[in-house]
């Protein structure tokens, strides 16, 4: 009895080590993201699973949980609300001392209405200096 025991788990060992050095194929071009932890994943698949979502096939998959963001630009995942490079819409990219407030490109050290970050209005006899409301 314990024989076939032990020739069973042999043969369910030996399935299970077959079955996780079977590689596995991507299509770099649909990658999604993930989240969480990999523990159980193969380490074939730890590795490929990390890469850039590339939505130019599938835009849904920059709605998935996860993702950097709901827009497709240039085969990635963006958010054109937050991304410096792509404010407002795809390519538009902000000046180096500005970054993206809801789809605007804003310099946070001058902007009455985003005065050191994104929608810190100034009150209205106030200005905008070095990133700090000040009465003008």
């Amino acid at each position: 009895m314990t024989k076939k025991i032990l020739i069973t788990l042999i043969i369910l060992m030996a399935l299970a080590f077959n079955l996780s050095a079977t590689p596995i194929e991507f299509d770099d071009e649909d990658l999604v993201p993930t989240s969480g932890s990999l523990r159980g994943a193969s380490r074939f698949l730890a590795q490929h699973s990390r890469g850039l979502v590339k939505c130019n096939k599938n835009p849904r998959l920059c709605r998935a949980k996860g993702s950097p963001g709901p827009d497709c630009c240039k085969k990635k995942c963006v958010n054109v609300k937050t991304d410096k490079q792509n404010c407002g819409l795809c390519g538009k990219k902000c000046k180096h001392q500005e970054i993206c407030c809801n789809g605007k490109c804003v310099n946070l050290m001058t902007d009455k209405r985003n005065c050191g970050g994104c929608n810190n209005r100034c009150k209205r006899a106030n200005s905008c200096m070095s990133g700090m409301c000040s009465y003008a």
